[in-house]
């Protein structure tokens, strides 16, 4: 984790400061690939969130050639529990939670034409998303994260992140960040287009500890769900009820699984995620 990330993340801000780059190269990503690696090259800037009085921090890939007029479609990735969203951009096939394949997603993702954005979890990874904590779950509008998306998404709207089409926007995720994603679906109406929820259940789910409520949003987005059958952290049994809720409200569902795996990246994402969000 480069050190000028841990310097910027408590900057205060006062309500008219901009988004601001803080390292990254001006150009497009590009993703270099190894047998046992995979790194892609990005961009971090510093978010003011003004109701909050302090900043976060971001950072976007993009792919490589011009943007279309209206600009890039855009996923957001939502990072797990432990690592900083910094990781999502280069792992080996040593990490931990299959990180190599997180990254190689990121690599399917820009190739397939999308921009990719992954906030960083406040303390850089040392905690959940606050859809996950009791004291924000029930109480969304006043959550931080709550803040930061309102933030992240004006400046999607405004250019200010790059060229990103904030009519086309995707959101993604594992374990924490995979009930952010879900997330989307309940505060966020319409924003996003599609949701790939990887590990992970309703949003104020968590763990083995799961009840969704008696009607979930009737304009639910297509769900892409994905999960290791052998998941002793969210057992795959609490993705199945969202998944067969989902369907019986005539929501479009997909479901990849894998039988030996357990809390982590799924090889077949870097294949499923992409195709997934391109058909919607």
């Amino acid at each position: 984790m480069r050190t000028v990330l841990a310097l910027v993340v408590v900057t205060a801000c006062a309500p008219s400061a901009r988004v601001r780059e803080v390292s990254g190269q001006a150009s497009a990503s590009s993703c270099t690939a190894a047998s046992d690696s995979v790194t892609c090259t990005h961009r971090t800037f510093q978010l003011p969130v003004a109701a909050v009085g302090q900043s976060r921090v971001v950072h976007v890939g993009l792919p490589g050639g011009d943007p279309p007029a209206s600009g890039w479609p855009c996923v957001v990735l939502f990072q797990g529990s432990l690592f900083s969203a910094e990781r999502t951009w280069s792992a080996t096939r040593a990490d931990a939670f299959g990180a190599f394949w997180q990254t190689a997603t990121v690599a399917a993702l820009l190739d397939a034409g999308f921009a990719v954005v992954t906030p960083e979890v406040r303390l850089f990874g040392t905690t959940a998303w606050d859809t996950n904590l009791p004291q924000w779950s029930a109480r969304w509008s006043e959550a931080p994260d709550r803040h930061l998306l309102v933030a992240l998404l004006d400046a999607v709207g405004a250019g200010e992140l790059g060229p990103l089409d904030p009519r086309r926007m995707y959101a993604g995720g594992l374990s924490s960040g995979g009930y952010m994603t879900s997330r989307m679906a309940l505060s966020y109406p319409g924003r996003f287009r599609a949701l790939a929820i990887h590990s992970a259940s309703w949003a104020t789910c968590g763990g083995p500890l799961c009840v969704l409520p008696d009607a979930l949003p009737a304009d639910h987005p297509p769900t892409l769900f994905l999960h290791g059958e052998r998941d002793a952290v969210v057992p795959i049994g609490t993705m199945r009820v969202y998944e067969e809720r989902l369907r019986g409200q005539g929501v479009d569902v997909d479901v990849v699984t894998a039988p030996d795996k357990g809390h982590e990246w799924l090889e077949a994402a870097a294949g499923a995620m992409p195709s997934f969000f391109r058909a919607r």
